[in-house]
């Protein structure tokens, strides 16, 4: 498994473990000053799991928390775009690299910030991408946050296997998941492998759950009947709540906002509203 014993790798220079050993430091340290991580994963693409992971932010942010997100999807960083912070620089202050700030003041750190343009592929291999992951956990100053979110990209690759090791003492891992079985079959490997790196507190968000429609009110399940609520008891995981297929979610992301900053009235604003409350109950109330 990569990333295992770092300091007594016998291929590294005596220069080079020195680094690791002030980087695993550095790590600590930084993660010493926020509160709850958060980790967001999905089983396969396309579930809007970055979506989740910015509304979910935006809405601790809303309730007064010091909030940050990191982007850990390096080939297709969308975070940024969510946000409306695209081609923005990054900032270095004390030898760190300075995250760059969301309207709302959420803490944001992207590889879509170090990109040339928006259409420059990252073309690296595993150890790479591991590098630069642990780079953004070492290396950013984050300072005080009450909560970190880690949006990473779907599957169970290198990301999401780094920052579960990096980060041991994460608070919770969410999944994201939407109503077909595929989507579902796919996410059960991730609720796998978050339990066999000790997360043991895992929480599912079904997306797309349906459609209403704004003429009757009919509630379509385009993807399927939402079946979040069983499945998660299925995996014996708790069920964090649905999020319904609306025009508006569509609109801010092709506009560069996020819903819940958009129109915070609206029923998907209080449905990540709900979301987090049951995070907060969950997964905050064992530090009590």
């Amino acid at each position: 498994m990569p990333e295992g014993n770092h300091h007594g790798n016998p291929n590294m220079s005596k220069e080079e473990q020195k680094a690791r050993i002030q980087q695993e430091i550095n790590i600590a340290n930084n993660m010493s000053h926020i509160k709850h991580k958060i980790v967001v994963m999905s089983g396969k693409g396309g579930v809007g799991k970055s979506t989740v992971a910015a509304n979910i932010a935006e809405t601790f942010a809303k309730k007064g928390y010091k909030t940050g997100i990191l982007d850990v999807d390096i080939h297709g960083p969308n975070i940024p775009k969510l946000f409306g912070k695209e081609g923005q620089v990054l900032g270095i202050e004390d030898n760190k690299i300075l995250p760059v700030m969301s309207d709302d003041n959420v803490a944001i750190m992207s590889m879509g910030f170090l990109l040339d343009s928006q259409d420059t592929p990252i073309i690296w291999r595993g150890p790479q991408k591991t590098g630069v992951i642990r780079q953004f956990i070492s290396d950013v100053k984050w300072g005080n946050l009450d909560v970190l979110i880690i949006d990473n990209p779907p599957g169970t690759g290198d990301e999401p296997l780094t920052v579960l090791q990096t980060i041991p003492e994460a608070d919770a891992v969410v999944m994201v998941t939407t109503p077909n079985s595929l989507s579902q079959e796919d996410v059960l490997k991730c609720v796998t492998m978050a339990k066999k790196m000790n997360i043991k507190q895992i929480g599912l968000v079904e997306n797309m759950a349906y459609f209403e429609c704004p003429h009757c009110g009919e509630k379509i399940n385009i993807f399927g009947k939402n079946q979040g609520e069983n499945f998660a008891k299925l995996m014996d995981i708790d069920y964090l709540g649905d999020i319904p297929l609306t025009e508006e979610v569509s609109n801010a992301v092709d506009e560069d906002t996020i819903t819940t900053v958009e129109d915070p009235k609206n029923p998907v604003s209080k449905e990540f509203k709900d979301i987090v409350e049951k995070i907060e109950d969950k997964f905050f109330k064992k530090d009590e």
